[in-house]
């Protein structure tokens, strides 16, 4: 018979990846500022590194505040269903890939729903491309765990879970930068580059919506969202915010989504809105 896991069973057993490895992600990201300058490569704006320091400061706190809620809600969909994946090592492989497949799914959602892009916008808004980016995690992206549900109802197991999203959260550091241009075309083929995400990050008209991969490339290829990078990308959205404020950064596209959803006067369009893609929020906008 299945044993039941408790919160303070993961939260004893499940390392907190993030935090131990945050102040040598800064360290790098400072590095990178520093290298950055000498080389006077303007790849860093002293105002717009702050914003994103800010951001990922809040955010690590803010997880350490609400990680009891999160695991609680992964926890109680592990407990429902009969089965469990035994945890071995090829096991926690498979739970990998299958986060991985799940990440690419909440990835694509929040560039093609206002709702999820709203949670996500945080991490496209500025302009440079930098190590210090991938610290821009929006305050409000919890709302995307609806996606990774799925991995407990498959059985694998919460710590595994955890230590799985943790890792695939830590990929996504070193892929934030223009100082390391082409892989091998055999690592390139299956994992996602600092090359793949540049073009992801970019907004060039045949960038857009391109690269959703988090560690594994191979989704982008299967479902016809891969483009290689075959110019420089340029950084920020379509509708850039001039200012630095971090908690603007956060949520002014929740601001338009209210915004819109308040001259709407018909209820069910206003909720139909949060699903549509970004750009109905600026339809009547002109956008440079």
């Amino acid at each position: 018979m299945k044993q039941k896991i408790s919160l303070d069973d993961v939260l004893s057993n499940a390392p907190d990846l993030i935090l131990y490895a945050a102040p040598i992600m800064i360290g790098l990201a400072l590095l990178e500022f520093y290298f950055s300058w000498k080389q006077k490569k303007e790849l860093y704006e002293k105002k717009d590194f702050f914003a994103s320091l800010s951001i990922g400061l809040v955010s690590v706190f803010q997880n350490l505040l609400i990680k009891s809620i999160l695991f609680g809600s992964v926890i109680w969909f592990y407990n429902i269903v009969p089965w469990s994946i035994p945890v071995t090592w090829w096991t926690s492989i498979l739970c990998f890939i299958a986060l991985d497949f799940c990440r690419y799914w909440a990835h694509r959602f929040g560039h093609e729903t206002s709702l999820f892009w709203a949670t996500h916008v945080t991490h496209h808004n500025s302009e440079k491309y930098n190590l210090s980016t991938s610290f821009r995690l929006s305050w409000t992206q919890q709302i995307k765990v609806v996606f990774f549900l799925p991995i407990s109802l498959m059985g694998f197991h919460p710590v595994v879970f955890f230590i799985c999203h943790q890792i695939a959260v830590l990929y996504q550091f070193w892929i934030h930068t223009e100082y390391i241009r082409k892989l091998p075309s055999w690592f390139s083929y299956v994992f996602v580059t600092p090359s793949h995400h540049r073009v992801h990050h970019g907004k060039n008209a045949h960038y857009l919506d391109k690269n959703y991969g988090s560690t594994f490339i191979i989704w982008d290829r299967m479902f016809g969202t891969f483009q290689p990078e075959d110019e420089q990308a340029i950084y920020g959205i379509l509708d850039q915010p001039k200012h630095y404020n971090p908690v603007k950064l956060v949520f002014h596209v929740w601001g338009d989504i209210f915004k819109k959803m308040r001259k709407s006067k018909n209820p069910v369009k206003a909720v139909q809105l949060l699903f549509q893609p970004p750009e109905a929020l600026y339809e009547d906008k002109k956008v440079d």
